[in-house]
């Protein structure tokens, strides 16, 4: 059987998430998840995803005197929501497929 490209789970997520709630900081990705992402391995697949050009992010300015590590707002680019739909149509074929 031939191997088809996949879009793993985690990202799916984000990507649904982002389209469907629009720009989100890392940690609220994390809230509206409502557990399938964690603090820990959210940052490490957004910053893969970004790679691939599916998200993209910008840096909120600190208020004066603020101290700590400006967050970053992610939202999903235009391959990243093609990409999305073109998974969904693929696996809905799939399973239409599945059932015949």
């Amino acid at each position: 059987m031939p191997e088809f490209p996949t879009l793993p789970p985690k990202e799916r997520l984000i990507l649904e998430l982002l389209v469907s709630s629009g720009d989100l900081y890392g940690l609220e990705l994390v809230e509206h998840s409502e557990g399938g992402l964690k603090r820990g391995t959210v940052y490490v697949t957004l910053g893969r995803m970004e790679a691939k050009g599916f998200v993209t992010s910008e840096q909120e300015a600190l208020p004066d005197g603020a101290i700590g590590l400006p967050r970053r707002r992610y939202r999903p680019t235009a391959l990243g929501e093609r990409a999305l739909r073109a998974w969904s149509l693929f696996t809905q074929e799939l399973r239409l497929e599945a059932q015949s």
